[in-house]
């Protein structure tokens, strides 16, 4: 089994890192990859980049992937964007991903319903639940993500036993 955390801040070692990687941990433990976008810089421009394909082809495979972004403008950023381009529609992500993003208040609670949960379905991801929201200002409290965890964590167990029993 492998997980992956895949975040689209365009600053490195983020509170939007840190809170992918802390769903990522109580969700399944520590991540075998951790994408930092904003340390990939450049290389997400150009499409020969080996480095950049590299890291999509592990992202692709991994079996639960939790892929997180600031709320910029109510949607995920254009560096996640560039990311995210990369991989083939239906067949690009072959496990479970996890949308999370961070936000200045509630009112983009909706965003990674709208905006990032269909892109990570539409690429071939199982999205477990719905998407997680969390306000920017609470990323380091246990009860921003509890309820959430608590509903989607049974699923999630359940789907990556299943992948690993077989």
């Amino acid at each position: 089994m492998t997980v992956a955390v895949v975040v689209g801040n365009p600053k490195p070692a983020s509170r939007t890192l840190a809170s992918a990687l802390y769903v990522a941990r109580e969700l399944a433990g520590e991540p075998d990859l951790v994408v930092d976008l904003a340390t990939v810089g450049p290389a997400l421009l150009d499409w020969s980049d080996p480095g950049v394909a590299d890291l999509v082809t592990q992202v692709g495979a991994a079996d639960l992937v939790v892929v997180a972004s600031p709320t910029y403008k109510s949607a995920y950023t254009g560096l996640l964007k560039l990311f995210l381009d990369r991989f083939a529609a239906g067949t690009g992500l072959n496990g479970l991903a996890v949308p999370l993003m961070l936000g200045g208040g509630p009112a983009h609670a909706l965003a990674p319903e709208y905006t990032l949960r269909p892109i990570l379905a539409e690429l071939g991801a199982t999205v477990p639940g719905r998407a997680l929201y969390v306000l920017d200002s609470a990323h380091d409290a246990d009860a921003s993500y509890r309820p959430w965890l608590d509903a989607v964590r049974p699923f999630v167990t359940a789907h990556l036993e299943s992948r690993t029993t077989v």
